[in-house]
């Protein structure tokens, strides 16, 4: 599906008030994971836009098109198309689009994961083969087949972004099995920076505090999460969408063009507590 860019989205500027700065100008930018308005990928999504790139994005299936399109009408996306990771031909289907309408694409945002809710509140020591296998096949391996997608659209070099979180570096409360998928998204984060680098092709990882999404709430006792975090993170606050799409874009611009195969927190300094 195709979505027309809305004229209100462009303010150009004037003698007296030049147009605001745009890193990103005219850069293609693919963002897969977009649920709905409180996502974290929504927080890119609109930061990208504002960056001035062209965006894509998607949706998991008929029933979450209902609250991914507001969102793609809001940043005026160029194409919004469906897809599921574990659906045959669907993600060869979205880079094709890609290319037959750009021909090309600079800026890849993986912002997916998932684990069935039985594994996800269990212990990791009780993880059922299928629940490991299926939540490593979404949540990590769906990175290395869109990267292996990218690559040859990235001919120019480009920038990819996976989102982490710290219960991959150490043990986290009721995050039990997604600590050790996290874990593996990161180390492939870091070969994939060392595979793809010499197409100039960097590859990060953000690693956002809790933050209150639709995938956030289905780990248990995730209130507690949250307000721990809020209490114990120097600077006393919550990351926001808009402060993880921000960051985002630093990481997607020339400004950081000698980084990667980086994990980078942004969660108030939570994660240098003890």
């Amino acid at each position: 599906m195709s979505l027309q860019s809305p004229d209100s989205s462009e303010t150009p500027g004037t003698a007296d008030s030049p147009a605001p700065l745009k890193p990103l100008e005219g850069k293609v930018v693919l963002v897969v994971g977009v649920a709905n308005a409180h996502s974290i990928a929504t927080g890119c999504v609109k930061a990208f836009r504002a960056a001035g790139a062209h965006i894509v994005m998607t949706y998991l299936n008929a029933k979450a098109r209902a609250y991914v399109e507001p969102v793609a009408k809001e940043v005026g996306a160029a194409l919004l198309l469906p897809l599921d990771v574990e659906a045959a031909g669907e993600m060869e289907t979205v880079f094709s689009q890609i290319e037959t309408r750009f021909g090309r694409l600079d800026v890849l945002v993986h912002s997916i994961a998932y684990c069935p809710l039985e594994d996800l509140h269990g212990r990791v020591t009780d993880c059922s083969r299928q629940g490991f296998s299926r939540a490593m096949d979404i949540s990590v391996h769906s990175l290395i087949r869109m990267a292996r997608l990218a690559e040859p659209l990235m001919f120019e070099g480009g920038s990819i972004l996976a989102m982490s979180y710290y219960g991959g570096e150490k043990v986290v409360d009721h995050y039990n099995i997604m600590g050790p998928v996290k874990a593996a998204l990161e180390g492939t984060v870091r070969s994939l920076a060392v595979e793809l680098g010499p197409r100039h092709i960097r590859v990060n990882a953000l690693s956002p505090g809790p933050l209150k999404t639709r995938a956030g709430s289905g780990i248990a006792h995730f209130d507690e999460l949250i307000d721990d975090a809020r209490t114990r993170a120097p600077e006393g606050v919550l990351v926001t969408i808009e402060d993880v799409g921000n960051l985002a874009v630093i990481y997607a611009s020339p400004a950081t063009r000698r980084v990667t195969g980086e994990t980078v927190h942004i969660d108030g300094g939570l994660h240098v507590r003890a």
